[in-house]
């Protein structure tokens, strides 16, 4: 029994050893890193390539009533050129941001936000930090993953908003000349695409024999749908969305798959060492 318990101890030993240099790879030069260097923001030495803005083309292949040019640098959109065409007379408004202004993606600064909660976790040990069991692995393991999964949700998975909430945002006043009261715009991401979506929208007359009910909360909003702001009361006439491909999304959303195979991989592998463990012990 005791040659056993030694073949225990050493298979342990080995098993804390892996985790330790699995540990060393995760936080040195796993995916994770890669993903968290894709959300940095400008700050004091940084390199130049990561200071760029990046400028993205509005397209759909199935209308022409909005384009547009959007300047996106790390989560803030520091410019935004778009002219919308009026449905009911042709006519074309342009916007752009305003020189003082640039819109924060809330998804983004979230994303990023959780994953460098993922490293902090990864990096809250000493280096020479040896693990003593399996399970307190597991559990590192666990709580890096929830972090990786909640950065992943927020950009494969826009907030859904109501229109009165999306009339008293602070978009509205982000632009030059400003919006007119019968239109409204809105960003997003959505896996890895930039999203804008604008709405024209139509007065309802007090007297209207209509049957106004106003709608809830979503990411899209139908022609249709109706609500109430500011005591007027307004009904979606036309919704148009364009979009454009941000690589770098899509670079992040593949290391965060990679990242989240690698944590489940390690659990795996203390999982079999664990099994072969109680196997020894009886």
């Amino acid at each position: 029994m005791l040659e056993a318990e030694r073949s225990t101890l050493s298979e342990l030993a080995k098993m804390t050893a892996a985790s330790q240099a699995e540990r060393t790879v995760l936080v040195r030069d796993c995916e994770i890193c890669e993903a968290s260097r894709r959300f940095s923001m400008p700050s004091p030495g940084l390199c130049e390539g990561q200071l760029k803005q990046e400028n993205f083309i509005l397209g759909s292949s199935t209308m022409d009533q909005v384009k547009g040019v959007l300047t996106l640098q790390g989560e803030a959109l520091t410019q935004a050129d778009i002219n919308i065409k009026v449905a009911k007379s042709s006519q074309v408004m342009h916007f752009a941001f305003r020189d003082d202004k640039q819109w924060k993606l809330q998804q983004i600064q979230d994303a990023r936000n959780h994953v460098n909660q993922a490293l902090q976790l990864l990096s809250s040990r000493d280096e020479s930090y040896t693990f003593k069991t399996g399970a307190e692995v597991n559990k590192l393991m666990d709580a890096v993953m929830l972090q990786l999964t909640r950065a992943r949700n927020r950009l494969t998975t826009p907030a859904s908003m109501t229109l009165p909430e999306l009339a008293a945002s602070g978009l509205m006043k982000m632009f030059t000349p400003p919006m007119p009261g019968d239109v409204m715009v809105n960003f997003y991401i959505n896996l890895s695409k930039l999203c804008l979506t604008v709405y024209q929208l139509h007065v309802l007359q007090p007297n209207t024999t209509k049957n106004f009910k106003s709608a809830g909360s979503s990411v899209l909003h139908n022609p249709g749908v109706m609500f109430e702001y500011n005591n007027t009361k307004f009904e979606v006439s036309h919704v148009h969305k364009v979009e454009c491909v941000v690589p770098w999304l899509n670079d992040t959303l593949v290391f965060f798959t990679i990242s989240l195979q690698l944590c489940q991989q390690l659990k795996d592998k203390i999982s079999v060492f664990s099994s072969f463990w109680n196997y020894r012990l009886f």
